[in-house]
Formats: structure tokens, C-alpha cells, sequence
């Protein structure tokens, strides 16, 4: 078997005869090396088939002009959002984004964390899990000085930038408007309350039930996680107990989708046997029929701005905080959630 030789950036100096240290440059578009020499470069570089040595980059630089990214899932409409925003925003300032999916498994998620750090990357830009409750490798990133940023599912109070929408007023928004529209008996598909989504998202709804003074059927009230999987057993469940509220809010887009699929099984109509109203939607939201009410995110927003804010810390232009940055959210009026004739 053939073995093939690795080409260096000795083997391009050798052949143009030039320093190593002016093809380093003319790869990296330095400023010092003219145009001419650039493109003389570039051409041998491609054609000899030649890759940049991370590994020997990270030895001789302190920075690896990479980031990891750890997401719980990338189904979900608005995680692909997110991650195409901090794709496009880490390419323009030069950055390269490695990122794993914990795909909502809390040892993956810590397996990925350790991967990455392993592969000495600059920054990580995290969305914890549906279940993480151990913070032991968070407090261990933030001994080591390593800049690291949580977006929509966070862990406040350890001293890094949290950013997220506003889960809270969001959801009070959208059952202020479902009250509006004559609706008094809800339900609420909840997420895990130990999640910063999860409560925000049941206080919202709380908060504007409690100020209408409508009151609430334990009953209505389930709490599982945030996937198609967990809206169709919530429906099924709620049916099983033959108790249906006349509207359900959803903490998800996904778990919306996940009471169309029960319902559709069930012969439920919606909106007329029970409506759907929910936290998040999607770019298909309009070919669904009914199209659902909900709450929209700025997810390529807080892709654009986790990624800025993470390379600022990394080039020490500003300082680590324990900042929360909540993003303002709209409300997205579908076919869902119609007027209640009196």
C-alpha cells in the first residue's frame, strides 16, 4: 500500500523558493505578502493538495480560531436557525465552528464538552440539555478562564453571558391574546421546570391567568420535555383522563406538531374539538392547516449576537460577566386560536 506523503509548508517554500514563514503569511492573507505572491501560493498550495496541521498550529498559537458549539438537537426549526446564524457570523470574523449535538443525553452532553476542550478550541457557545442539572464541568470551564457563552437553555449564576428570549413575557403575551379571543379553559404542555424555558414559559402563562382570574385544572397541566414525542403523549394522556381544555399551549413548536399527530389519530378537530397555541414557530408554519398561533424567537438574532459576543471575549475586548441578555419576542397570529362565538 502506497503511503502519501503529507505536504508542508516547507515542501510549497522549497518550491518557490521562499521562506516557510512567507507562505504562513500568504495562506493567511497577511498584508505583508503582495498579491502576486498570494495567488503564486494559493495556486501551488491547491494543487499539491495541501491542509492546514491544526495540531501544530495549536503548539505554536495561542488561539485555534475555532469554536465549539454543543446544541441539543438540530430538528428543531429553531435550533437549524440558530446554528446557520453563528455558522455565517463565525465565517465572516474568521472562525471555524466544530460543533456536537447532545441530542438531550446529559453524558453526551459532557462527552462533547470534553472533546472540545481537548481540541483546545477558543470558546464554546452551549444550549444545555432538557435534563442537565450537574454544573461540576461549567464551574471547571470557568476556572480555566475559558470563555464560554449559554444561549436559550442556560444556567444563570456562574458566571457566564446567558442569552435568551423572553420566555416569560412572551408567553404571557400569547395567553393575554387567546384570552382575548374568548378562550377560558386552558391546558399547558409544560417543559421540565428545572430548565430557565420551562418555568419562564408556565410563569408567562401563569402570571396572565391568574391577573384574568380565570382558574386552572391541575389536571390540564403536564409536564414532559420539548419534542413532537412528548405534544402527542400529552394529548393522549389529557384524552385518556376524557378532561380536554378548550386551547393548549404548547412550550414548543415541536411538541404543537406533536398534538397535530394525536389528534389526527384521535379524530380530534382543530381548532373545534381543541385549539393549539405555541411558544415557537416555523418558516413551514404556513403550509400546516391549520396554521398554529405562536410565539416567534429572534433565533438568528441570538445565533449572530452569541457568536459576537463570544469572539470579543476571546480576543479580550471585553470582559467575562454573569449577564443575561433577553431578546424580544412577537407574537405570529396563524389559524389557531380563532374568535369564540359567545
Amino acid at each position: 500500500m502506497k503511503i502519501v506523503k503529507q505536504i508542508t509548508l516547507n515542501d510549497i517554500a522549497k518550491k518557490l523558493n521562499v521562506s516557510k514563514v512567507t507562505i504562513s503569511k500568504a495562506l493567511r492573507d497577511h498584508p505583508d505578502i503582495s498579491d502576486a505572491m498570494k495567488k503564486k501560493v494559493t495556486a501551488l498550495a491547491t494543487k499539491l493538495g495541501y491542509t492546514p496541521n491544526f495540531i501544530a498550529r495549536n503548539l505554536s498559537a495561542k488561539k485555534t480560531q475555532t469554536i465549539g458549539l454543543v446544541v441539543p438537537k438540530i430538528n428543531h426549526h429553531f435550533f437549524s436557525e440558530v446554528i446557520e446564524s453563528i455558522y455565517n457570523t463565525a465565517h465572516k470574523k474568521n472562525y471555524e465552528i466544530i460543533m456536537t449535538v447532545s441530542q438531550e443525553n446529559t453524558k453526551q452532553e459532557i462527552k462533547h464538552i470534553q472533546s472540545l476542550l481537548a481540541m483546545r478550541v477558543d470558546g464554546l457557545l452551549i444550549s444545555i440539555t432538557e435534563n442537565t442539572k450537574d454544573t461540576d464541568i461549567f464551574k471547571s470551564i470557568k476556572q480555566k478562564e475559558i470563555p464560554l457563552i449559554f444561549f436559550d437553555r442556560v444556567i444563570e449564576n456562574l458566571g457566564f453571558n446567558c442569552i435568551m428570549s423572553d420566555d416569560e413575557d412572551g408567553s404571557y403575551q400569547l395567553i393575554n391574546y387567546a384570552i382575548s379571543q374568548g378562550y377560558r379553559i386552558f391546558g399547558h404542555l409544560g417543559g421540565y421546570r428545572e430548565t430557565n424555558i420551562g418555568l419562564s414559559r408556565f410563569n408567562g402563562y401563569k402570571k396572565a391567568l391568574d391577573e384574568a382570574n380565570i382558574s386552572q385544572n391541575p389536571e390540564h397541566n403536564l409536564i414532559g420535555g420539548f419534542s413532537v414525542s412528548d405534544g402527542y403523549n400529552g394529548l393522549m394522556e389529557l384524552y385518556n383522563k376524557k378532561t380536554l381544555p378548550e386551547i393548549l399551549f404548547t412550550v414548543t413548536y415541536p411538541v404543537a406538531l406533536g398534538v397535530y399527530k394525536a389528534a389526527k389519530e384521535l379524530n380530534l378537530s382543530i381548532p373545534n374539538d381543541i385549539d393549539v397555541i405555541s411558544f415557537g414557530d416555523a418558516s413551514y408554519n404556513q403550509f400546516l392547516n391549520p396554521s398554529i398561533t405562536g410565539i416567534h424567537q429572534p433565533a438568528s438574532e441570538i445565533g449572530k449576537l452569541a457568536v459576537e459576543q463570544l469572539i470579543n471575549q476571546i480576543e479580550e475586548k471585553i470582559p467575562v460577566e454573569d449577564n443575561r441578555i433577553i431578546m424580544p419576542v412577537t407574537l405570529n397570529i396563524g389559524q389557531t386560536c380563532i374568535k369564540k362565538e359567545k
